[in-house]
C-alpha cells in the first residue's frame, strides 16, 4: 500500500462501523471489499430493498393474489438490493475518495485509508453489478428496461452534493427505483400506484437521509459539500415534518389507486401501512437532536423498521 493514507493500525476498521461481523468473522483479505460494499452496515440495503417489496406486495393486492412470480421477484429484489447497493457504494467511494479523506467519519474507508486501490475497487464494482444484471434478466422485459435505466441516477448521485443543496433528492430517485421495477416485474406494466409509491419513497429518503447527513454537517461546511442537512439547518425538524406528511399522503394515494375494488377489511389493513409508518416517523422526530451524531445515526438506522411496517400490513392484507 502507498505510504500516504495508510490504513488504521490493526485490521483497518472503519471509524463509524466497528465490532461488526466483517471485523470479527470475514477473512482479512476480503474485509476491505466487504467494507466497500457496506456489508458491515446493512441498513442501506434494507432502505433500497423495502420500496421494492412495498411495490411487489401492493401489485399483488392490486391483482388479488400473491403468485409464485411475486415470490421470485421478492427474492431477486433482496439479492439484487444487496448487490446494487454494494456496487453503488463502491462507486460512491471511488468518486468521493478525496472528500472522504477530509471528513473525520469517512477518512478510514478503504480507498482513502489505502486498504484498496481505485482500480481494485472498480473491478469489484463491475463484478457486483454483473451478478445483479444476471438476476435482472430473469424478470419481465419492462422490469429489465427499468433496471437498466436505474444506472443513470446511480451514476449521477455521488456528484449531486457538488452542484445542488438537494443531493438527497438524487438519492431518493436512485434508492426508490424498485417501487417502479417491482410493480412492473409482477404486472408487466406501470401506472399511477407505483409512481405514487415511488414519490412517497423519495419523500421518505429525504426525511431519513437528512437526519443521516446531520452527522457530517460541520465537516461538510468546511469542505463545501452541500446537503439538505446544511440547507435546512436548525429548521430541520420542522421541514422534516412536512416530508413525513408528504410520504404518508403519497403512500395513501398509492394504496387508494391500487385497490379501488378491494373488500373493506383488506382496504383498511392496507391503509394501515401508511398509518403505522406515520407513527414511526412521528416517534423519530420526537427523538431527533440534530446536534447529536449518535442519535442521528440511531434514527437513520431505525428507518429499516419504519419501512418494514408497510411490508407487514400489505402482507397481512393479502391473506384476508
Amino acid at each position: 500500500m502507498p505510504a500516504q493514507n495508510q490504513a488504521p493500525e490493526g485490521a483497518g476498521t472503519v471509524a463509524d462501523s466497528v465490532g461488526n461481523w466483517v471485523d470479527r468473522l470475514a477473512p482479512p483479505v476480503t474485509r476491505p471489499y466487504l467494507r466497500l460494499s457496506r456489508a458491515d452496515r446493512p441498513a442501506g440495503t434494507w432502505l433500497l430493498l423495502l420500496p421494492c417489496w412495498w411495490s411487489v406486495l401492493l401489485a399483488s393486492l392490486h391483482l388479488g393474489s400473491f403468485s409464485w412470480t411475486a415470490l421470485w421477484v421478492m427474492i431477486v429484489c433482496a439479492i439484487g438490493a444487496f448487490l446494487m447497493r454494494a456496487a453503488g457504494c463502491t462507486w460512491n467511494d471511488i468518486t468521493d475518495r478525496k472528500i472522504d479523506g477530509e471528513v473525520a467519519r469517512t477518512r478510514s474507508r478503504p480507498i482513502p485509508s489505502g486498504q484498496v486501490t481505485v482500480k481494485q475497487a472498480a473491478v469489484w464494482m463491475v463484478a457486483q453489478a454483473l451478478v445483479a444484471f444476471g438476476l435482472l434478466l430473469t424478470l419481465h422485459p419492462t422490469a429489465i428496461l427499468l433496471g437498466i435505466l436505474s444506472l443513470a441516477p446511480v451514476c449521477i448521485y455521488p456528484f449531486a452534493k457538488r452542484f445542488t443543496w438537494w443531493p438527497q433528492v438524487f438519492l431518493g430517485i436512485a434508492f426508490n427505483w424498485g417501487a417502479l421495477l417491482g410493480w412492473a416485474a409482477v404486472t408487466g406494466t406501470l401506472g399511477w400506484p407505483p409512481i405514487l409509491l415511488y414519490l412517497a419513497g423519495m419523500a421518505w429518503t429525504i426525511f431519513y437521509d437528512t437526519i443521516y447527513a446531520h452527522q457530517d454537517a460541520e465537516d461538510d461546511a468546511l469542505i463545501g459539500v452541500k446537503s439538505t442537512a446544511r440547507l435546512f439547518g436548525e429548521n430541520s425538524p420542522r421541514i422534516l415534518r412536512l416530508f413525513m406528511v408528504l410520504t404518508i399522503l403519497l403512500m395513501t394515494a398509492a394504496i387508494v389507486t391500487a385497490l379501488p375494488a378491494a373488500n373493506v377489511l383488506r382496504f383498511v389493513i392496507a391503509l394501515g401501512a401508511a398509518w403505522a409508518m406515520a407513527w414511526h416517523m412521528i416517534w423519530q422526530l420526537r427523538q431527533l437532536d440534530i446536534n447529536d451524531p449518535d442519535i442521528c445515526l440511531r434514527l437513520f438506522r431505525a428507518n429499516r423498521n419504519a419501512g418494514l411496517l408497510p411490508v407487514l400490513f400489505f402482507a397481512v392484507a393479502l391473506f384476508v
